[in-house]
């Protein structure tokens, strides 16, 4: 859904001081900063969201690690605490209470709960397909000012907050955990306090009036991903939104999509996931995925469960118009030669699913 241009909108932008890359800003789009995000390195996950202006803490958002599916959010003067709860099951779903209403973020829109009346919306946001990585966000007053609120601005953080958290979660879960115990490691927590507390006397220095040392050198760039980490970037880039779709390519092999699938399954939230064919090229690397899927869960044992993977096969296939009365042709040597008019699929998906699904189960072609 696209963004009013008419109305109030916050850029998340990250903070061009900070070298850490734990600083993002809420800026209007002329530049003015109504909001900073500061993540805070340590063993758990916690972020923080203050006034830009004053240094004062507003909000912060607590939980064992990005991805937990339960959130605590906190706010301060005056303290309240709200507990933020994943209620999907196959869609993204995350509720929480404020006040007397009840809130829940749908991927890219918040609504208010009404039951049994119909839900309304509250705050919109605009994401690319694939991964959450928000990039503007508008809270919708006008639909705000129909019921009593009595604590908007209190509001407005927590479901700003919310946000936050999401997209965390989202580039966590898209990391390898090579790249989760990097992240985690002593001295890589080192370097990202020492930064962030650089960061925050640069900020310090700047409200009093002091003078701000030169910008520090840009760190060099990235190598470029491989493995998993690469199957990940490409379904960020060539996703259509669906967390649970896997789009198979000719780049990257059939164990880095295999190990990237067996990773997908471990989430008690995924009850099933789609491999789809790019083309249809890649309609035997598909088929060679679900198999080494299998295959690494089968060897996991006891690591990740014992759940039967169901498998569910769609395809597409070139269809010829039939012309004129059915002919049966009883001769031998037709029969024999029937195979060679065999078209393959021009595409192909395969649902890998822990649970049972009939509605794609094959159904008897009427002739």
């Amino acid at each position: 859904m696209s963004l009013d241009q008419n109305l109030f909108t916050l850029l998340l932008t990250p903070n061009t001081s900070d070298s850490s890359g734990l600083v993002t800003d809420l800026t209007d789009p002329s530049g003015s900063v109504h909001y900073r995000k500061r993540r805070i390195p340590g063993q758990v996950y916690k972020i923080e969201v203050y006034d830009p202006i004053s240094e004062s803490l507003l909000a912060s958002a607590t939980s064992p690690s990005a991805t937990s599916k339960h959130k605590t959010i906190e706010l301060y003067n005056p303290s309240k605490v709200i507990e933020l709860k994943y209620t999907g099951t196959l869609s993204f779903r995350w509720s929480f209470k404020w006040e007397d209403h009840e809130f829940e973020w749908k991927r890219e829109e918040c609504f208010m709960i009404r039951k049994p009346d119909p839900p309304v919306m509250v705050a919109i946001t605009k994401e690319p397909p694939g991964r959450i990585k928000t990039s503007s966000v508008q809270i919708l007053d006008y639909n705000l000012n129909r019921f009593d609120i009595y604590d908007r601005k209190g509001l407005e953080i927590v479901i700003l907050t919310a946000l936050l958290t999401f997209q965390d979660a989202s580039d966590q879960y898209h990391q390898s955990p090579n790249d989760n115990n990097a992240t985690s490691s002593p001295a890589a927590l080192a370097t990202a306090t020492s930064a962030l507390k650089c960061f925050t006397e640069k900020t310090a220095r700047k409200v009093s009036g002091g003078p701000t040392p030169s910008p520090p050198i840009p760190p060099p760039k990235p190598a470029p991903k491989t493995g998993v980490e690469r199957v990940a970037e490409i379904q960020a880039s060539t996703g259509r939104g669906e967390v649970n779709e896997v789009f198979v390519v000719d780049e990257c092999s059939v164990k880095d999509y295999a190990r990237y699938c067996t990773r997908m399954l471990q989430d008690e939230a995924m009850l099933f996931i789609s491999i789809r064919s790019a083309s249809a090229s890649q309609v035997p690397k598909v088929l060679q995925v679900v198999e080494e899927t299998k295959r690494f869960r089968h060897k996991a044992g006891d690591r990740v469960g014992h759940e039967q993977l169901h498998q569910y096969v769609l395809y597409d296939t070139a269809q010829i118009p039939r012309r004129g009365p059915t002919t049966i042709n009883l001769d031998d040597n037709k029969d024999k030669a029937k195979g060679k008019n065999y078209t393959p699929p021009s595409n192909i998906v395969v649902h890998l699913g822990k649970i049972d699904m009939p509605e794609l189960q094959p159904r008897r072609t009427v002739p």
